[in-house]
Parts: C-alpha cells; sequence; structure tokens
C-alpha cells in the first residue's frame, strides 16, 4: 500500500466561530462519484463508503497542507471529527487557539485565499476497481482506501502520481480479452482500424 494525495476544490470549506469557544474548520475532504480530471490516462472516482473503515479504525491527523509541523487536528483525540454524506467525507477540525494557526491557517481560509481539500490515503487490498467506460477513457473507482491525513491546502497536490501511473500500468497489463490478444496490443490493433 503506498501513499497517495488527492486535492479538491470544496464550496464551502470554513471557519465556523461558536460562543467563545475555539474556532471550527468544517467542510468536506473528498467528494463522492465525481471524476477526476486525467491522471495521467486515467480518471478516478471516490465511491460512497470508501472511508467507512478509516473512519473506525485508522488514526487521521488533520494536517495544514500535508505538514506535520502544523496539526490542526486529530481523530483519537476527538479534535477531528469525519463522517460520510451524500456529498462525501464531511470534515469538522477544532483548530488549536494559536497565533501560528490563526494567521497562517484560519485567516486565509476565512479571506478564501485557502479553498481547497486535499487527503492522503492508500488503497487497502481489494479496494480499487479499474475500468473503461463507453467512450474507452479507464476509470479507477476506490472504494476501499486507508486514510492517512485531510488537509486544507493552498496549492493542490501534483495530479499525476507515478504510484496511480503504476497502478493503472499494472491493470492493463493483466487484462487479457478472451481471444488471449495481450490488452495493449488489443488496443493498438483497434486504433488502426480506426485510422
Amino acid at each position: 500500500m503506498e501513499r497517495e494525495t488527492r486535492s479538491f476544490a470544496v464550496t464551502g470549506l470554513k471557519i465556523e466561530r461558536r460562543d467563545g469557544k475555539t474556532p471550527l474548520l468544517v467542510g468536506h475532504a473528498a467528494v463522492f462519484s465525481q471524476l477526476s480530471e486525467d491522471l495521467g490516462g486515467f480518471r478516478e472516482q471516490v465511491m460512497p463508503g470508501a472511508f467507512a473503515e478509516a473512519i473506525e479504525k485508522d488514526d487521521v491527523r488533520a494536517l495544514f497542507n500535508h505538514d506535520s509541523n502544523f496539526v490542526l487536528g486529530r481523530n483519537v483525540s476527538g479534535t477531528l471529527r469525519m463522517a460520510e454524506n451524500v456529498r462525501g467525507l464531511g470534515i469538522e477540525i477544532d483548530l488549536p487557539d494559536t497565533p501560528t494557526i490563526r494567521d497562517l491557517v484560519a485567516a486565509p481560509i476565512e479571506r478564501g485565499d485557502v479553498s481547497q481539500m486535499s487527503f492522503a490515503f492508500s488503497v487497502r487490498p481489494g479496494g480499487q476497481d479499474w475500468a473503461k467506460d463507453d467512450s474507452g477513457q479507464v476509470i479507477r473507482s476506490l472504494k476501499k482506501l486507508r486514510l492517512y491525513d485531510v488537509s486544507p491546502v493552498t496549492f493542490p497536490a501534483y495530479r499525476q502520481t507515478d504510484i496511480a501511473v503504476r497502478e493503472m500500468r499494472a491493470w492493463q497489463s493483466s487484462v487479457v480479452p478472451p481471444s488471449g490478444t495481450p490488452f495493449r496490443l488489443l488496443e493498438a490493433l483497434q486504433q488502426q482500424a480506426r485510422a
């Protein structure tokens, strides 16, 4: 299980202030059933239920920009709360009430300067499906994930991760059509026939 990161532009990432309590960061770290941009020859989507096991079992941190020097919360301590809902992986983080976090995290989010979330994950055994859609686009569906952190991010992570591209190539090389022709050879022959 290799670690990957994905970023999402989200609407509604906000800081809430409730009756003198510490600031609360509310939003979604991931959205369900939305196809990503091209990630290097494939697109992917996170399926509902992908985080169910992670919410129950994983020790997840909330970090700023995936930087472990800026810990915003942690689920095992109760300062990070996560739940799947219709939209995706909803999060609430009780932000530390420190000058550093107020100045470098809360203020830019309140101003709208930071508006994206990202999550670091690996795929649990049997936790992904690869297929081609009707247009021939390769789609990776993430069904069971190990979650390491959720992070508001200034810049989204680099989208073409070597790990995901390697996994797609491994899937492609494992697919053998009924005729016995290797997948890549069959695809090349089909492209030649269309030309």
